[in-house]
């Protein structure tokens, strides 16, 4: 069988990174997709190539732009076949007190979380259907379920409407095409752990049932999980992955 073709938005965060490597190792060819983040994207890209050996595109893309996304899958079409995979992941959060968030912040990060993510599933939905298969991961949180921030309550409500948006795309695309959504709770990317002091650390950490946060690397081996074969009957579903995180379930 030929290789099927992976696009993961946000490929060069911590999270996104760690699902491009472990989907690489598997044999997926690749399409990362950044925004701003060129040196880190083409870095990955270039371990990739070198200790992966698969094709492997690196686009610059703002998902939150239909003529962006279009250009972007495009040249997957072009140069890969189209995409068979489509990985979610890009997400921005501009924590604020209240007062201080704007309208436009608020916008901003629905247009990324949410928009982003339907523009992607638009754009790539013809060729799904057409090859009468496909694969959708949609990266969530458990703020978007019921653990709430005041800082970020436009983050917590774009990933409660991307949950949304899985349900919809499920049905949409049925039934060639499986679109679930992961929810991470407290994941430690480099971003994360060097985002907050110690104090907050071990406070979230005593919050989670394992006392410890997650690794990206446990992320990506959901995602690897649920784009196999194995679990092609796992559909429109929400899959938290946060340590057992009360308040998430």
């Amino acid at each position: 069988m030929e290789n099927r073709t992976v696009l993961i938005t946000g490929a060069a965060g911590g999270i996104g990174s760690a699902i491009a490597l472990k989907l690489a190792e598997q044999g997926y060819d690749l399409v990362l997709n950044y925004n701003r983040s060129e040196l880190a994207a083409k870095q990955l890209q270039e371990k990739i190539v070198y200790d992966f050996h698969v094709r492997c595109l690196c686009i610059q893309a703002d998902i939150a732009e239909e003529a962006s996304v279009d250009r972007l899958v495009t040249a997957a079409e072009e140069q890969l076949g189209g995409i068979d995979i489509l990985i979610n992941n890009a997400g921005i959060d501009l924590p604020n007190l209240f007062h201080l968030k704007t309208a436009d912040e608020f916008r901003r990060v629905l247009d990324v979380n949410v928009v982003g993510a339907y523009n992607c599933a638009r754009r790539v939905y013809r060729h799904m259907l057409e090859k009468e298969y496909g694969r959708i991961v949609n990266i969530a949180s458990t703020n978007g379920i019921n653990t709430y921030y005041p800082m970020c309550f436009d983050y917590d409500a774009s990933k409660a409407a991307l949950i949304s948006l899985t349900h919809n795309l499920a049905i949409q695309f049925a039934p060639y095409v499986t679109v679930n959504a992961i929810a991470p709770g407290f994941i430690g990317t480099p971003k994360e752990l060097a985002g907050y002091d110690e104090a907050f650390l071990k406070e979230e950490t005593e919050k989670i049932l394992l006392k410890r946060c997650g690794r990206p690397e446990e992320v990506a081996s959901l995602v690897s999980f649920l784009i196999s074969d194995e679990a092609s009957f796992i559909n429109n579903s929400v899959i938290r992955i946060d340590g057992g995180q009360p308040g998430s379930y």
